[in-house]
């Protein structure tokens, strides 16, 4: 974990779009309210996962994250040009530290909770180490992150990404029927992702909340969890071109920005277009599906991300409404560290406070949603802080 402090003569600003920061903070604030309402029996509908098929307005919040993490890239990775040791390295211990964050994450407070009276203190905590997960958010954002790097460093070109898109859909949907189980392609007990967790993890380690043992971010959706990652990745490639160009001015001296962006966001909102559209055809023979990551969701969940993009970029970066925005650009440049921060102090609050909050805000989704807003502002708070300070947390 690297926290670094801007110095005065650094404009972090200089090398991104606002509307970058904004999306990236948008989708924590959305992860903190969905991950914390005063209880999971009185949710809105439109803050509830699908239960199998379909795609809610939360089903956006993960795939837009992975989505902001390949935009990203497009600037972290601009100074390679090949596949180095060096640029191996960078990856590989970035992705390590944020799996080993999230596995902490997971594994707080250390101890098993609830002790059974009938075991020793050794024979409980092995239980314990037994039962803990290996797999979830973070675990999936690092492994993610690791492959869609490697494609990125090791192809270069955006033609030759697109066609890993294609190779690894194609790699995803073929493991998925020919090992199906009798129960179904897409059904969650014959899945093949499903399978594959089990033989490498157990029936223990993985998450058990669909009633049987089965991971929604298990290890086979990686690889179409990267393929949201390299889409952001390509569209950043399109902000990093356009922001290259800034400040050239045009033939009476006028930069060319405002021109250039409201260019930029009419192309994402095509591809947009289009990427929903492909998400919404190729449904038809796979269900879109979050809990397997099924290549429809990809395409259709890519689409929402570039279509918000786009709107942002146009609303902040061409027609400088950016001050509305503030919070979440703080949150943007924070936004991993934020999120870390927002499941442990959760999680204080359940092992150590004793305070049961559902009887204040349990009684009817509005209470329900109130505490999550709630729970959200002095998240905000630090962010906007550490943002003034100009102290970025970097997982």
């Amino acid at each position: 974990m690297k926290c670094r402090q801007a110095g005065k003569n650094i404009d972090i600003m200089q090398k991104r779009y606002v509307s970058l920061d904004v999306l990236r903070g948008l989708t924590v604030a959305l992860m903190i309210i969905v991950n914390n309402p005063g209880s999971w029996s009185r949710i809105f509908p439109f803050l509830r996962h699908a239960a199998w098929d379909g795609c809610t307005p939360c089903d956006l919040v993960f795939p837009f994250f992975l989505f902001c993490v390949g935009t990203s890239m497009a600037f972290a990775l601009a100074g390679y040009t090949s596949i180095t040791a060096p640029a191996v390295r960078k990856v590989f211990r970035r992705g390590v530290l944020l799996y080993l964050v999230g596995l902490a994450l997971t594994a707080f407070p250390f101890y098993p909770t609830q002790m059974n009276p009938d075991l020793t203190l050794l024979q409980n905590w092995t239980e314990w180490l037994r039962d803990l997960r290996l797999l979830g958010v973070l675990p999936r954002i690092a492994m993610c992150y690791i492959l869609g790097s490697i494609l990125v460093l090791w192809l270069q070109k955006p033609k030759r990404i697109g066609v890993a898109i294609v190779v690894l859909s194609v790699i995803y949907m073929a493991g998925m029927i020919l090992f199906a189980g009798p129960e179904g392609i897409f059904s969650l007990e014959g899945n093949f992702a499903r399978k594959v967790d089990l033989a490498i993890f157990g029936e223990r380690h993985i998450y058990q909340g669909y009633g049987i043992p089965f991971d929604p971010e298990g290890l086979w959706g990686t690889l179409t969890g990267t393929c949201t990652v390299l889409l952001g990745y390509l569209i950043g490639l399109m902000i990093r071109s356009s922001s290259s160009s800034h400040g050239q001015a045009e033939p009476h001296g006028i930069p060319n920005e405002t021109k250039s962006g409201a260019d930029l966001s009419a192309g994402i909102f095509c591809l947009s277009a289009l990427s929903l559209l492909s998400g919404l055809i190729l449904s038809i023979w796979m269900p879109i599906c979050k809990p397997l990551w099924s290549v429809s969701y990809v395409f259709y969940t890519a689409g929402w991300a570039m279509f918000v993009l786009a709107f942002l970029i146009y609303v902040i970066d061409v027609k400088g409404y950016e001050k509305f925005f503030y919070p979440f650009k703080a949150l943007g440049m924070n936004a991993l560290a934020i999120f870390v921060i927002s499941g442990l102090v959760m999680k204080i609050i359940w092992v150590y406070t004793g305070w049961d909050y559902t009887r204040i805000f349990g009684t009817d989704e509005y209470m329900s949603l109130l505490f999550a807003v709630i729970y959200l502002i002095p998240h905000l708070m630090v962010a906007i802080f550490l943002y003034r300070k100009k102290i970025f947390i970097k997982l």
